[in-house]
């Protein structure tokens, strides 16, 4: 067998390997495609994150109604009864047994702001932990977009590897046949043995990469990732960094919550000054005692005095601190240096917000310019590897040019599937940034969304000291069951560049 036909038959079977690949990518069963809309609806509903951001929220809501009971009527009953087992020796009017009850109403007038200022701070913070929660939210989105990509992406490294290696392997063959019949030295088959077992050790990191990505977007979306469709554009990306700064300090998430806290640190020192001012509560207070006919008086038989005592007040009590140690002037202190922290708090996240917005944003344009550059490197590398199997037929390349090629071409195809990652990434960070990566933004087809605002307008109002919820229950899904994943290669995921 003459060395040119070896090379073509080489040339013909790497060139089916191509073929059955570009095949493989293209054979997409819609049925089964996971959209990142649908990953997305999934992490929105079960994600224990998010669901226990909202259990922590819903917390938080109840401190409305807790600061307002402060400043709402008190009702306490008292009860007793008694029996005398030793009477004492010097009374002779010591009754043997008593029944005893006691009402108490107990109305606050005037508080010193303290109720009132604390319901407004309540209120703050329940703004607060909304912008929070909108913030976890962002995060959670953030978190599987990246995993959603990474999945694809290392789905794709993991095909061109496997292309790569089996292209090497047809590549041995070819180089031993020609060994067989003088047309290459033992250097050119060790140079092919070496360059087919780095390939086969890439192979195995790739697989190892892509079981992690797949494992990490369980645990965030709870589901197996299956097939996982090409992701759709994102939407209102900025024209300028100045614009995704100017729509960040507007709407970021983050950035509202340390402004709330602040204001409600503001109210905290009002609460803490009226500790110095003056109380007025209202009260009644009527008590009933039956000596169950063992009271003796002024030696009238227990059955002939009266047993029964009945008692009832009514008043204003007025409760004026006059020195109290010192603690509330320590509290004002207190509650103003933490005020203090939290205007501090306030300008460090819009700092973090600004250079979060302009990271991401150059991180996008840099990824789209990688983008284009790394197709032209592909489609270079295409070339550049065909040209050099056609010196090699002719003598004018060696096995090691061919072998220095086809690793450029999947440097350059791996590459450029991470540049699209990188992109799409940067890309969903930035709107996350700008505070434009939340449920309602991305159209979510997950139902009603939650909304926070329900069960504040629920709990807000509430009085009564009888009105529970019913046992929680979990919502976010387990994944134990789940089987452990694979480095089976995706047909829909797999598309190579």
């Amino acid at each position: 067998m003459t060395a040119k036909r070896i090379y073509e038959r080489h040339r013909a079977a790497v060139a089916l390997l191509l073929l059955t690949s570009a095949l493989a990518g293209a054979m997409v069963a819609p049925a089964q495609a996971e959209t990142l809309q649908g990953a997305l609806a999934k992490a929105y509903a079960s994600n224990p994150t998010l669901t226990g951001a909202r259990a922590g929220q819903r917390a938080t809501d109840e401190n409305v109604p807790i600061q307002k009971a402060s400043g709402r009527p008190a009702v306490d009953v008292t009860g007793s009864f008694s029996e005398s087992i030793l009477k004492p020796t010097i009374s002779f009017t010591s009754p043997q047994r008593t029944v005893n009850a006691q009402a108490q109403l107990s109305v606050p007038v005037y508080s010193g702001g303290a109720v009132r200022n604390n319901v407004k701070a309540a209120k703050i913070r329940v703004e607060a932990g909304q912008a929070n929660l909108r913030g976890t939210e962002a995060s959670i989105f953030s978190q599987t977009v990246a995993a959603y990509m990474d999945v694809i992406r290392d789905n794709a490294v993991v095909s061109l590897n496997q292309s790569n290696v089996k292209a090497l392997e047809v590549n041995l063959q070819a180089t031993n046949d020609r060994f067989e019949v003088g047309d290459v030295t033992r250097t050119d088959v060790a140079q092919s043995e070496s360059r087919l077992a780095l390939a086969r050790s890439d192979l195995q990191t790739a697989e190892a990469n892509l079981i992690t990505s797949r494992e990490n977007y369980i645990a965030l979306v709870g589901d197996a990732p299956n097939a996982l469709d090409a992701p759709p554009a994102l939407p209102g990306l900025p024209a300028t960094p100045v614009v995704a700064v100017q729509v960040a300090l507007n709407d970021n998430p983050d950035i509202l919550a340390a402004k709330k806290s602040r204001i409600a640190a503001g109210y905290d020192v009002k609460v803490a000054r009226a500790g110095r001012l003056p109380t007025v509560s209202g009260f009644t207070t009527a008590g009933y005692t039956n000596y169950l006919h063992t009271l003796d008086q002024a030696g009238q038989a227990a059955e002939e005095g009266p047993q029964i005592n009945k008692q009832a007040a009514a008043g204003v009590q007025l409760t004026i601190p006059l020195y109290q140690g010192g603690r509330p002037a320590a509290q004002v202190r207190q509650n103003q240096a933490l005020e203090s922290q939290a205007i501090e708090r306030e300008i460090e996240v819009e700092r973090s917000v600004i250079s979060q917005t302009r990271a991401a944003y150059a991180s996008w344009q840099a990824s789209l310019e990688s983008i284009e550059s790394n197709k032209k490197a592909v489609d270079a590398a295409n070339l550049s590897l065909e040209g050099v199997r056609a010196e090699n037929s002719v003598g004018s390349r060696t096995i090691l040019d061919i072998l220095n090629a086809e690793q450029e071409a999947l440097n350059a195809k791996v590459q450029l599937v991470t540049a699209q990652r990188n992109a799409y990434v940067a890309g969903f960070s930035l709107l996350a940034a700008m505070g434009h990566a939340e449920a309602d933004d991305l159209g979510l087809e997950s139902g009603t969304l939650y909304d926070p605002m329900v069960n504040y307008e629920r709990v807000k109002g509430k009085w009564l000291d009888w009105s529970f919820d019913s046992k929680p229950t979990p919502v976010a899904t387990r994944t134990v069951d789940t089987p452990a994943q694979n480095a089976n290669v995706d047909a829909a995921s797999s598309q190579q560049p």
